[in-house]
């Protein structure tokens, strides 16, 4: 086996095979950027190597450093992880050509599949069944609307170097191919320098199935079963599972034999994914008459492999070093097997609720359930504890420069009623403060009728938007009162036992008194009044939204739990529930201004609590202003100074977190100014450009 190999990534695929690495006694070298000098992966590993500047293509895109850092510690091999090099055949061979290993297949294998026309064209060859497209190399726009046209709306425009979702636009009608097609040329000429796309028919009602597979130098190819990746948002993945709900055993056999056929016609080695798109014509309750179609083979270890790692029992990064060195695949087919069923949540720093935009920040709490890490003796559901897989810590910062995703959260039942259950429970009991996240937005998905139901699509989300977006579990009177009971628990934890002058508990001689309390709740205001009897025992509590009546009213009785939660019971609720304040600390009492995340096991939500003293109306309108919602690149502008715009007109196109982000007008005007000029970095708020409002 190898002596030393070297991570060529980050974060925490790069914790992952540095894990499975150590308990075969492989020596590890980490490389790091300017921005993840301190990181998890940094720690991880027995050495580490400096190889540039915080973005990508300052760093883990430098291909030569990385080859430098491996010949300077002595590395054998190199694990390319996923994103990054792992798809670059350059690189590939590059590391062959310096005499290291590169854990993973062939640049041939790379280059075959990596074009999306040229492995179509191939797997057509080798009796894999496609969608109906067109793949041609002729790239003339005019060609491109015709074959779309013929194929037939809706068609997918889809990046022929492409890969993770970009470089890929839904077109509903004619009318609007050509500015689809111009966006996605430029995404992916900014995402892989390649702009030749390919069209293909969208099929509908489709579920996206893949098969893991992997080969050895000797010739042998085995399947490790399917994944289901249907639930996606911006074609990227949000939930995976394994089994795919619904799979019967023909078709799975018939995908197992199709997507072995597929490694084989490409000389495949190591491990690979061929994914599928499955079209449902007889509904989602008739699994037997589902149709496969070849989408793409990801030559790399992919995201989700947790899931497969669960209901097989087996250690992916082990089969990865263990092929690589040589040696012959640990099983033969007829000695994997499928025990109970797993799902995987990516966690990721972004806001559902604002069209899934990433977010930014420092994570100022990052508290995860019991759990284990990777562990090879926990890998098939012998532990009930869920497996987390991660490359940060609490106080990391998420920074632009690198992908959204935070950790992800896998689980393990004996049936998928069970496995949901503990993902469920799992994501209740994961509290990220700092940074918006769809850990609440995972959980609406997992608890919909639809998913549960398995009634998947990769158009669940959209299709079922009423029940995932702009939810609240929570509500207002528990949140007040939350809000409340953590300020009245701090301020009892500051008293002076025996001194009746350090207690805030409402105390009068003769008359009750009451005290006020003003929130901010969905951009809504909210009172609270909380009144004491005469004694200062009694808490009686009344919560208004907008100055309207009381939606609530009842006493409140609350205890603080050893481990810090609050135990709540309140109009008719007994609840536990976790309050962080964000931004500034809580000391004696909860201070004015502060915004309070509140967790409970029904959901989590935020409720600010209004300063008194603070005056109104002292922030200006920005009515004539447009502001980076992120720190980001400027891609381009499509309007000059002087130019008349309509409400919702695309003004500017922003990239961050390798994303395209577009930013449009809120109302119509008259283009005053642009501020930036396409390449410029910006941080988030800088005013890009500004509009004189009609």
């Amino acid at each position: 086996m190898f002596q030393k190999i070297l991570i060529a990534n980050r974060g925490e695929i790069a914790c992952r095979v540095a894990a499975t690495a150590r308990r075969m006694g492989v020596k590890t070298v980490a490389v790091y950027s300017d921005a993840d000098a301190h990181a998890k992966h940094v720690a991880a590993c027995d050495e580490a190597v400096h190889i540039g500047g915080s973005a990508p293509k300052d760093s883990y895109l430098r291909w030569e450093r990385i080859l430098e850092a491996a010949r300077a510690t002595g590395a054998q091999a190199i694990h390319p992880g996923y994103g990054f090099l792992s798809e670059n055949e350059d690189f590939a061979r590059a590391c062959a050509e310096a005499g290291l290993v590169f854990i993973g297949p062939p640049a041939s294998a790379i280059a075959d599949m990596g074009l999306k026309a040229e492995s179509k064209r191939l797997m057509d060859k080798a009796g894999v069944p496609l969608v109906p497209g067109y793949q041609g190399e002729d790239q003339d726009p005019q060609l491109l609307q015709r074959e779309a046209d013929r194929i037939g709306y809706p068609v997918l425009i889809k990046a022929s170097a492409g890969g993770g979702g970009k470089g890929m636009r839904l077109v509903e009608n004619s009318e609007d191919f050509a500015a689809a097609l111009d966006s996605c040329k430029r995404e992916a000429i900014n995402s892989f320098g390649n702009a030749a796309v390919l069209v293909e028919k969208y099929v509908l009602r489709p579920r996206h199935i893949e098969i893991q597979v992997f080969g050895d130098t000797q010739g042998n190819v085995v399947y490790l079963f399917e994944r289901d990746c249907s639930v996606q948002r911006r074609h990227q993945k949000v939930l995976e599972e394994a089994p795919a709900p619904g799979m019967t055993p023909e078709l799975r056999r018939r995908m197992g034999e199709a997507a072995v056929a597929a490694a084989k016609a490409v000389g495949y080695v190591g491990a690979g994914t061929v994914e599928f798109i499955v079209e449902q014509p007889g509904g989602y309750d008739q699994p037997e008459a589902m149709k496969f179609y070849f989408m793409e083979m990801n030559t790399r270890l992919q995201v989700e492999h947790p899931v497969t790692e669960a209901i097989t029992g087996e250690d992916l990064v082990e089969w990865q070093l263990r092929v690589a060195f040589g040696e012959p695949l640990p099983k033969r087919q007829d000695e994997l097997a499928i025990t109970g069923h797993a799902v995987e949540a990516r966690i990721c720093a972004e806001n559902p609720d604002n069209q899934f935009l990433p977010a930014t920040g420092t994570l100022a709490v990052y508290a995860k359930p019991e759990c284990t890490a990777f562990e090879r003796e926990n890998l098939q559901g012998t532990s009930a504890r869920p497996r987390i897989d991660d490359g940060v810590r609490c106080g990391d910062a998420i920074s632009p420069f690198y992908d959204s995703m935070i950790a992800k959260l896998i689980v393990h039942g004996e049936t998928r009623e069970q496995a949901l259950a503990r993902l469920d429970d799992a994501l209740a009991q994961t509290h990220i403060v700092g940074l918006a996240t769809n850990v609440q937005f995972l959980r609406h998905v997992v608890k919909s009728d639809a998913f549960r139901r398995a009634q998947l699509d990769t158009a669940l989300i959209q299709r079922e938007a009423a029940v995932l977006f702009d939810q609240d579990r929570v509500g207002l009177p528990l949140a007040a009162a939350a809000a409340v009971a953590q300020t009245l628990a701090r301020e009892q934890a500051g008293a002076v036992a025996g001194d009746p002058f350090s207690q805030r508990d409402g105390w009068r001689g003769l008359l009750a008194s009451h005290r006020r309390f003003d929130f901010d709740y969905r951009s809504q205001p909210a009172t609270a009044w909380l009144r004491y009897g005469q004694a200062g025992a009694a808490h009686h509590l009344s919560v208004g939204a907008d100055g309207s009546e009381n939606v609530s009213a009842s006493d409140l009785a609350f205890a603080v739990l050893p481990d810090g939660a609050l135990e709540l019971q309140f109009a008719g609720q007994r609840t536990r529930a976790r309050v962080y304040a964000q931004g500034e600390a809580l000391e004696v009492f909860t201070p004015q201004g502060a915004t309070l995340e509140v967790f409970t096991p029904q959901g989590a939500t935020r409720i600010a609590v209004v300063d008194p003293l603070a005056h109104a109306g002292e922030t200006a309108s920005e009515g004539g202003r447009l502001t980076a919602p992120m720190p980001g690149k400027v891609v381009s502008f499509a309007v000059q100074a002087g130019d008349q715009v309509s409400k919702g007109q695309p003004l500017a196109v922003m990239e961050a977190m390798k994303m395209e982000h577009t930013i449009a007008a809120p109302a119509d005007g008259v283009v005053a100014e642009l501020l930036y000029a396409p390449g410029d970095q910006v941080a988030e708020g800088a005013e890009l450009l500004r509009l004189t409002q009609e």
